[in-house]
Order: C-alpha cells, then sequence, then structure tokens
C-alpha cells in the first residue's frame, strides 16, 4: 500500500491518508512519419516527389500547418514523456549501479549478495517499534480515518519497508563514494511552460525574478493546506518572489469550487481579490449564496455591484480559460505550481520551494 504518494487533489482520484492529493496521466500519441520520408521497401513503381512546403506537415486547402505550430502546441506532453523516460533510465541505472557494487562488495568479503544485504541493510534497518506507529498517527492524524487502529499492520509493514530502503540507499551511498562512481546519463533539456498572466491577481513585485503561478481550486484541502507556506515563500523572499493566482476548479471532485473561483474573479474587479481569498481559505469549504456574500461582505465589497456582477456571468469563461491553460502544461489536479514555468506538484514544503527558488534567482543574477 503506497502511503505516502501526492500532495494534490486529483482529477481521477478520491485522495485517502497521506495522500496529498491526486493527479491523472498524460496522453500522447506516436509521431507520425514526415512527408517525402523514404521506406526501406522495395517500390513496385516510381513515386512522384511532393512538392517542397519547407516545414509543413500538414496541408488545409494549400494553407500549411507548421512544424513550429505542432512542436509548440506538443511540448508540454513531449517534455513529461522526456522527464518520465529520464527518470525510468535513472531509476534503472541506478539499480544496476548498486547490483554491480552490491556484488564486488560481496566478493571482496567472500559472501553471497544476499549475506552482504542481510548484514548492511536489514539487521541495520532497525525493528519498528509502537512508538514509531504512534509517531506516524499522531504526525499524520487529520489524514487517518477516526480510528486508526485497523490500519495499524499496514502502517507497520510501511514504516518498515521505508526504514529499509532508507538503508538499502545509504549503503549503496557508501560504495559509490569508495568506486568513486560518476553518473554520464544527463537530464533532458529543461521545459518552461509560457503563462498568461494578464490580468491574473498577484502579490510581490511585478520585477522579481521568479514567478510563482499557483493553480488551485478554493475546496481543495491541500490548497488550503500549502497557503501559510506560500506565506512564507513571500516573507522569505520579498523583493525575489512574485505569486501569480489561476483558478483550476475540479468539478468532479468539488462541483461547488467554480462557484467560488467565479465569485473571487468579480471581488478581483473590484481590486479585492485576496481579500476574498483569504476570507474563503479562513472558513469551510461552502459555496452556498449566503456564505459567498459573506465572503464578500469580509473583503469590503460593493455588495450592489458584486451581485451584478455574478449574475452577468462573466467570470465563467475567464475560469474555463485558466483550466484550460493549466491542463495545456500539464496541470493534473490542485494546487499546481509554475516557479518560472518550471512545474511543481502538490502540497510541497517550503524546502522544495526554496530549492528552485535560489536556482532561478542564481541563474537570474549570472546573466
Amino acid at each position: 500500500m503506497r502511503l505516502l504518494a501526492s500532495r494534490f487533489c486529483s482529477l481521477t482520484a478520491v485522495c485517502w491518508l497521506a495522500s496529498f492529493g491526486c493527479g491523472s496521466s498524460a496522453q500522447s500519441s506516436a509521431p507520425a512519419s514526415q512527408p517525402g520520408q523514404s521506406s526501406a521497401a522495395p517500390q513496385s513503381a516510381p513515386q512522384s516527389t511532393p512538392p517542397a512546403h519547407g516545414d509543413a506537415v500538414a496541408l488545409i486547402d494549400g494553407e500549411p500547418v507548421s512544424r513550429a505550430t505542432l512542436d509548440d502546441a506538443v511540448a508540454p506532453q513531449i517534455a513529461k514523456l522526456d522527464e518520465e523516460a529520464y527518470a525510468i533510465r535513472k531509476q534503472q541505472l541506478d539499480d544496476l549501479i548498486n547490483d554491480r557494487l552490491f556484488a564486488a562488495e560481496s566478493k571482496r568479503r567472500g559472501i553471497t549478495v544476499d549475506a552482504l544485504l542481510a548484514a548492511e541493510v536489514t539487521a541495520k534497518a532497525g525493528e519498528v517499534t509502537e512508538a514509531d506507529v504512534q509517531a506516524f498517527i499522531a504526525t499524520n492524524r487529520r489524514r487517518l480515518p477516526a480510528d486508526p487502529s485497523a490500519l495499524v499492520p499496514q502502517i507497520k509493514d510501511y514504516l518498515a519497508t521505508e526504514r529499509t530502503k532508507t538503508r538499502r540507499e545509504t549503503f549503496a551511498s557508501e560504495l559509490r563514494t569508495k568506486a568513486h562512481v560518476q553518473v554520464l546519463l544527463t537530464m533532458p533539456p529543461l521545459y518552461r511552460a509560457r503563462i498568461d498572466l494578464a490580468g491574473a491577481p498577484s502579490k510581490g513585485p511585478d520585477a522579481a525574478p521568479v514567478t510563482i503561478v499557483e493553480f488551485s481550486d478554493f475546496h481543495c484541502p491541500y490548497c488550503r493546506g500549502v497557503q501559510p507556506t506560500l506565506d512564507q515563500v513571500l516573507l522569505k523572499y520579498p523583493t525575489q518572489v512574485r505569486l501569480v493566482y489561476k483558478h483550476f476548479p475540479i468539478d468532479s471532485l468539488h462541483p461547488q469550487a467554480r462557484r467560488v473561483a467565479d465569485a473571487s474573479w468579480c471581488a478581483q474587479q473590484q481590486h479585492k481579490f485576496w481579500e476574498f481569498h483569504d476570507a474563503v481559505y479562513a472558513s469551510a469549504p461552502d459555496a452556498s449564496a449566503a456564505a459567498i456574500a459573506g465572503f464578500a461582505s469580509k473583503a469590503g465589497l460593493d455588495m450592489n455591484a458584486f451581485d451584478a456582477c455574478i449574475a452577468s456571468g462573466k467570470a465563467d469563461p475567464v475560469v474555463q480559460a485558466h483550466i484550460d491553460e493549466g491542463q495545456h502544461y500539464g496541470v493534473s489536479g490542485t494546487p499546481g505550481f509554475f516557479v518560472n514555468g518550471r512545474l511543481l506538484s502538490g502540497a510541497v514544503p517550503l524546502s522544495a520551494f526554496s530549492e528552485i527558488i535560489d536556482e532561478e534567482i542564481a541563474a537570474s543574477k549570472s546573466k
């Protein structure tokens, strides 16, 4: 059982225990053959040569669809596939390296690999105690059932597996250092989504070297939970980070969240988005007319103008455009973040934001 999976609300799954959200996998199709591409098969008759159309991949009534247009449309999906392929290769390479190191060390000691791992991994991983289980339950109490006692065997198995995994990685790292292993496999080029920021509410200086775009759902518990972390980010980087908000209500999980998103857009028209935003997250999820009116009142809105905006339906296409844009760039659940265009999924801790932010700040200084 995977207890610690992800930290965001998904389009396809219900969140449980220490799962911090949900995600859906992207789909892609195989690349089409190129016009004019030669074939290894013998030709029974001469083939006519198609007219040259530069980098066109299709013609519509003679008008070309360029390769650049196609590549731009599929860039997020291709980048994700490249990253997944790299992760698969990296994991397999790590396993191959570790296996060879374990084999070499077992030969040096004159024992079998199983005996080596039993002595260096299993024996040193440590037993899971009742105190460990209770500490895990206390830490994850809000994500566990009211009575977690039935989960104790699963929790013990999970903790034991994690300890063994950690000890195995530590032992492998020790052997790598002694063997001076060099990994030559390189990561794919870094992909940056070009998010449209026009008209989106933001905090922080417009000229900040780092922009974080948050795709969020007002009724997602993980979006609510990450708000203090975002406050910490802005406090830690007051002049270096700008936070931009984008709507991503997930109708299948939170069918009323879109109403709140629409209402927040109307609050934004009165320059009170963040006040409305904070009022929503300070309360339990509620999209009733009374609750929305209460949020608007707390935000200090002109209620007549607010009600007229809600009735106009003008927010609907804006919110949907945000959703469409997020999905195009690989957002499959909430919260989803783009740090200078680099996707970061889930209610991640401050350290995860800081790692990327520090990299981006350093890169901006080197330009």
